[in-house]
């Protein structure tokens, strides 16, 4: 099977989230034959911090501007048994129009940014990747986020088949490992800032350093204000690759996962780095947020936080429960959050839609 996607970047995770969720996926892909190009426009920060320079069994297609790369974007779009445009994808709207035009077998549009396309579609500010005309013309409409979120993309963008493909993780990348002692922590939290996190993160990570003096916090992500009053006892990383994720994760005592409130409002909303730190042998606390039971079954595979006191609590637990716990959510994302498994969910939803196989 051929795939072509017109994505944000995979060739570099320099505040993007994406790069680490589709390397993963395509590697599944490939592993079960199928050939992936990847187009992404090269944004001069992206360029600046790559670190993927091309794709294990696929193409990956960089190009300064869209005119550059259209005629060659049509060939492979004709040619694929699927053709995805993604949100994030600096030039959506014409790579929506080159696809919904192509003669692709499928026509895919994977909405990886939910609660910003219907938050902004509902206040008319309708983002830049949306084709003008909505996403009726896509066969497939594919959401990372569930719950309610699924009826209004049919509602306010006239999508026709809506279906969730959640988050995932590469077992290769996210697996325990070694300690680094610049990482060395009793909670850490990986995420960028952004102002709809701020509520949560003063609750659950901030408040916890201040009555928790003795303990060290480390706190990892691109955008965060300068405030004297988080205190001493909190260690910033400025930029985490990758790579190094899992390290991380397993340096601190305990990983918490703070959700953007857009996201909680919708619910059914699990991020990728909940799946990486699970996925990495530690005990994850996270906030709540309907459907949360789903993905990970609180109390017995993560621990769930809704005020400070929660936190502090966590982290008085003894060494040997939280070790459980790990290993059950461990379990758990092995099981069902991988990228394996997101490709087997994938051509599900295809067939459905294809009415055969591939």
């Amino acid at each position: 099977m051929k795939i072509i996607i017109f994505g944000q970047s995979i060739s570099s995770s320099w505040g993007n989230g994406h790069a680490t969720l589709w390397r993963g996926l395509i590697k599944a892909l490939a592993r079960r034959g199928n050939r992936v190009v990847f187009l992404e426009r090269d944004a001069p920060e992206r360029a600046e911090h790559r670190d993927l320079w091309d794709i294990p069994g696929g193409e990956l297609l960089l190009y300064d501007r869209w005119e550059d790369v259209a005629a060659a974007a049509r060939r492979h779009a004709d040619e694929a048994d699927v053709a995805m445009v993604t949100s994030g994808c600096a030039d959506g709207a014409a790579a929506s129009h080159l696809v919904l035009g192509s003669k692709a077998q499928r026509t895919v549009y994977y909405d990886l940014d939910t609660h910003i396309t219907l938050s902004r579609s509902e206040t008319g500010e309708r983002p830049a990747y949306l084709p003008p005309e909505g996403l009726g013309g896509f066969d497939t409409v594919l959401s990372s986020t569930g719950g309610q979120a699924l009826e209004a993309l049919k509602t306010q963008l006239g999508a026709r088949f809506v279906a969730p493909l959640y988050a995932w993780v590469d077992p290769d990348l996210h697996r325990p490992a070694e300690p680094v002692r610049r990482y060395l922590g009793d909670l850490c939290h990986l995420g960028a800032w952004v102002e709809d996190r701020r509520a949560a993160l003063e609750a659950l990570f901030f408040e916890p350093a201040r009555r928790l003096g003795r303990r060290r916090f480390i706190l990892a992500g691109g955008g965060y204000p300068d405030d004297a009053s988080w205190g001493a006892n909190i260690q910033r990383v400025q930029h985490l690759p990758p790579a190094e994720h899992a390290a991380f994760f397993c340096s601190s005592t305990l990983t918490l996962n703070v959700t953007r409130e857009p996201l909680k409002a919708m619910g059914w909303c699990p991020s990728v780095r909940l799946f990486e730190a699970a996925a990495s042998g530690v005990p994850v606390i996270s906030d709540e947020w309907e459907g949360i039971g789903a993905f990970f079954e609180p109390g017995r595979d993560i621990l769930v936080a809704r005020e400070t006191d929660d936190v502090t609590t966590a982290m008085m637990l003894p060494r040997g429960h939280l070790a459980t716990l790990a290993q059950r959510a461990r379990s758990r994302v092995l099981e069902e959050h991988t990228a394996e498994r997101r490709v087997r969910e994938l051509r599900s939803i295809l067939d459905i839609k294809g009415g055969g196989d591939d």
